[in-house]
Parts: C-alpha cells; sequence; structure tokens
C-alpha cells in the first residue's frame, strides 16, 4: 500500500510541481504538505487589503 501511494504522489508532484523522482524522494512531507495546502488554498492568510497594500507600496517603491 505504501508503494502505491508513494508512486502516486511522485508522479502528482512531477505533473503539478516539475518535481523529478530525485527530488520527490528528498523533499520532507512537510515540504510537499506546504506546496500542496498552497495550491489548495488550506490555511493561507487573506490577501493583503488596500491599506496593506499602499503601506507596502510605500515601503517598497519601484521607484
Amino acid at each position: 500500500m505504501f508503494g502505491e501511494r508513494a508512486a502516486r504522489l511522485a508522479g502528482l508532484a512531477g505533473v503539478l510541481f516539475g518535481w523529478s523522482p530525485d527530488i520527490f524522494w528528498a523533499a520532507t512531507p512537510a515540504e510537499l504538505a506546504s506546496l500542496i495546502a498552497a495550491l489548495a488554498g488550506d490555511g493561507g492568510t487573506a490577501p493583503p487589503d488596500a491599506t496593506q497594500l499602499r503601506a507596502l507600496m510605500e515601503q517598497f517603491p519601484d521607484g
């Protein structure tokens, strides 16, 4: 059962993230989970509002 699930996850990581098998096997479960969560939108923070965007634009002007 582990082998089947690992093969499926390796395939998905290759398709979704462009990972080679070597990268998949070198990654930690936390690294893979964070990428999956980012795609799923799980546990993310809300996007910045207009006030936060203005503050960031003042702090980091493009010149």
